[in-house]
């Protein structure tokens, strides 16, 4: 019988089968496809597409450029004709060869237009204008020869302007042919109108030169014609016709301003002031009202900041004619506080803003006119450092004046012109962003105008010094007052101080007051400034100087008094742990220990004694935890002391200065090797002991006696030995060397004894023999040499 599985096990076993076949079925059909292409024939890549030849311009720039040039070449064959062959013909052939030519250029135009020729149609309408020009200079050639050229020029240009106007116009209403309804409807000429308003532009100005009206006339007619541009800018809205409009307010209105501000100034009567304003006021409208209505608000704040200035000029010069030089700045000062007064006013914001930025200009202006003896009060004095001593001077004045250099013309109101500015600073800028600088530049602007004072009014010298001595006194009370003093409240003090410093060396006694004045005063405020206890420190120093030099003493004496300031410094920064007036206190006192130094190096005992003091304030400085590299400084000060002194006993043996610097240099290598065992010896010892050896071995090789090499020998061997006991390298290199170097510097006389008793043939065959030696044993030298490095490479 035959065995049927289950029907389960059966569908299981053919879902196998077909799975089977479903896998051999996409192998054969994967190698029929690929023999399918390997048997087709290799297809060649289709060929590029030939180049193209592009035009190198469009259409319509060729038609363009043919007309402009046909019509150029027409333009300069009429020109030719009328000055060249205009006297072959008669009166009537004239007229007509004129007129009918002009008139179908100007009636081309219509018929070019209905036809949609519009570029043409421009060409011949542009020929056609300059037609008339030529037409109206025949005109006056043949009918008006004996008339005002430039009159004729100005009644011509107008009426020019008035027909191309009208000419315009009559062809903006041209209508296209009835039959094209999906055109557009008209068909305009773009030349003839801005044409028009171009001619425009001479008519006033051209009058005003025929007439010989003067200059406030030739002003007024610039100014008449850039406002008339103005109003065709704003109103007109054609495109073209905006642009030379625009060309021409901005170009004839710049041109008639700066006229009328230069008549204002040069003007003498009040007659001629009088007028100078009027067109400066003028001027100012016409920009006032354009800033009222231009739409770009940029543009428009840059109008009226022009405005702005051209009101105060107008309105500046009025009182300069009868008041005194000094008076003109302030005067426009007053003017330009006045325009921004109207910042307050309900004008638009574009405006507002660009008035407020023509009253800052003109207080910038008025606050740089002022600098002048503003730097001859602050730096002025400084030229008394050369003169110390030599008497004080009568007025304020003098005092700050060097001697050679004037004092600045017109300089008595600077004062009231800086107190102005830091006035309106101080009120008009409310806004919480600008507030705090303004309220520095204020303080600036009124410490400026307390500076020149005592000189602008010319105040005896006494009454100047304290003058400047109380603005001191309120500037550092003003830093003390401060929520939070930072270093540009501070510099005013600062910088008056130094000048007042300068002021008070004309006589002795006011130096040693001014000086001690200024130490105590910048020592109170030391808690509120990083600055004051620098400046303290530097008043300190100077006033030391003062006392020495009063007192008869010399310059190495007086550093001794010098050296107290470095030690007040020490003690000081030991306090300001952690405060950012640490380091300038530090540096300070540094400073003012380099200035001992230099006080004391005519005296070399006493300069002697000053580095030791020096090296003493720098040990105690390093006894800190986080000051220990001045441990390095006071060590060099201290051998620098130790040689100064040396040098003052006559001692001539170079052991005597080295010394000094390897047993310290020793003593701290072995420190640092005894907390970091890791430390390398070139590292601990290696500068202590070449400071005494190379130049103690340099000596001997030059000095003819034996106990220095023999010394120097013990002293070698010593160290050598010490090295190879502790396993050193250091020691066991430098000591090596040396002992191996003065050893052959004493053999070197019985060796070159030697090689002149001997034949000489000997040192060749002694060289071959080594050679032949060193040749033999070479592997052994080189076995050795190993082992001799390792060796010190175990050492440490």
């Amino acid at each position: 019988m035959t065995h049927l599985p289950p029907p389960a096990e059966e569908l299981r076993l053919l879902d196998t089968e077909l799975r089977q076949l479903d896998a051999r079925r996409a192998l054969l059909l994967t190698r029929r496809a690929w023999l399918i292409t390997a048997l087709r024939p290799p297809v060649a890549p289709p060929p590029p597409p030939p180049p193209v030849r592009r035009p190198e311009t469009t259409a319509p720039r060729v038609q363009n450029v043919l007309l402009v040039l046909g019509g150029a070449l027409l333009t300069i064959a009429a020109i030719a004709f009328t000055l060249v062959s205009w006297g072959r013909m008669g009166i009537a052939g004239r007229a007509l060869v004129l007129g009918a030519v002009t008139l179908a250029a100007l009636g081309s135009p219509v018929l070019l237009l209905r036809h949609r020729l519009r570029s043409t149609a421009e060409a011949v309408a542009g020929l056609g204008l300059a037609l008339t020009v030529l037409d109206v200079y025949a005109l006056h050639e043949v009918a008006l020869p004996d008339t005002n050229g430039l009159a004729y020029a100005a009644i011509a240009s107008a009426l020019l302007a008035a027909l191309w106007t009208a000419y315009g116009l009559a062809l903006g209403g041209t209508r296209r042919p009835a039959g094209e309804a999906a055109a557009p409807a008209r068909l305009t000429l773009r030349l003839p109108l801005p044409t028009a308003l171009a001619a425009a532009q001479l008519p006033l100005i051209l009058w005003a030169a025929a007439a010989d009206a003067g200059a406030p006339v030739m002003t007024g007619a610039l100014l008449v014609t850039a406002a008339l541009d103005t109003a065709v800018a704003l109103r007109v809205p054609v495109r073209s016709v905006c642009l030379v409009a625009a060309v021409g307010a901005y170009g004839l209105g710049g041109w008639g301003s700066f006229a009328a501000g230069w008549l204002s100034w040069t003007a003498t009567g009040p007659s001629a002031v009088a007028r100078a304003a009027a067109l400066l006021l003028f001027a100012a409208a016409v920009a006032l009202a354009a800033a009222w209505r231009l739409p770009d608000t940029n543009v428009a704040t840059w109008v009226a900041s022009a405005g702005g200035l051209l009101t105060v000029a107008a309105l500046g010069g009025v009182p300069r004619s009868s008041l005194p030089g000094e008076w003109t700045v302030p005067g426009y000062l007053v003017c330009a506080v006045a325009v921004l007064a109207a910042v307050r006013t309900r004008l638009p914001e574009p405006m507002r803003r660009g008035l407020a930025l023509a009253a800052a200009s003109v207080q910038a202006v008025a606050v740089v006119w002022a600098l002048p003896p503003v730097a001859v009060a602050l730096l002025g004095p400084v030229a008394r450092v050369g003169r110390v001593w030599t008497g004080a001077p009568s007025t304020a004045r003098e005092a700050v004046t060097p001697v050679g250099v004037p004092w600045p013309p017109y300089a008595a109101t600077a004062p009231l012109v800086l107190v102005v500015v830091a006035t309106v600073l101080a009120v008009a800028v409310r806004g919480t962003e600008w507030r705090p600088r303004a309220t520095i530049g204020a303080s600036a602007l009124v410490w400026a105008a307390a500076l020149v004072l005592p000189a602008a009014l010319d105040i005896p010298y006494w009454a100047g010094m304290s003058a400047q001595g109380l603005t001191i006194v309120a500037a550092l009370a003003y830093v003390a007052r401060s929520a939070e003093p930072r270093p540009v409240l501070f510099l005013p003090a600062l910088v008056s101080s130094v000048s007042l410093a300068c002021l008070s060396l004309a006589a002795e006694g006011t130096t040693l007051g001014v000086l001690a004045a200024l130490t105590v005063l910048f020592a109170a405020v030391s808690g509120r400034s990083r600055l004051a206890p620098v400046a303290a420190l530097a008043y300190a120093t100077a006033l030391a100087c003062a006392v020495g030099a009063s007192l008869g003493w010399q310059s190495p004496y007086i550093a001794l008094l010098v050296l107290l300031v470095p030690v007040v410094a020490a003690l000081l920064a030991a306090r300001l742990a952690g405060s950012p007036a640490r380091v300038p206190v530090e540096v300070t006192g540094a400073v003012a220990g380099l200035l001992a130094v230099g006080l004391a190096v005519p005296d070399p005992p006493l300069l002697a004694l000053v580095l030791a003091l020096c090296a003493v304030i720098a040990a105690g400085t390093a006894v800190r935890e986080d000051r220990r590299p001045a441990g390095y400084a006071a060590t060099a000060l201290f051998v620098l002391a130790a040689w100064v002194r040396l040098a003052c006993w006559g001692v001539g043996s170079v052991e005597a200065y080295t010394l000094p610097v390897t047993v310290p240099a020793l003593l701290v290598g072995a420190f640092g090797r005894r907390k970091d065992p890791l430390t390398s010896s070139w590292t601990a010892y290696g500068a202590g002991l070449s400071v005494t050896l190379v130049p103690s071995l340099l000596t001997a090789w030059i000095d003819p006696d034996w106990p220095r090499p023999l010394l120097l020998g013990v002293a070698a061997l010593a160290v050598t030995l010490v090295g190879a006991r502790h396993r050193l390298r250091a020691p066991l290199v430098l000591g090596g060397g040396v002992l191996a170097l003065d050893a052959l510097h004493e053999l070197a006389p019985y060796l070159v004894q030697m090689a002149g008793a001997l034949p000489r043939w000997v040192p060749p065959a002694l060289a071959g023999l080594v050679l032949l030696a060193l040749g033999a044993t070479y592997e052994q030298r080189i076995r050795d040499a190993r082992r001799v490095r390792e060796v010190l490479g175990r050492m440490r």
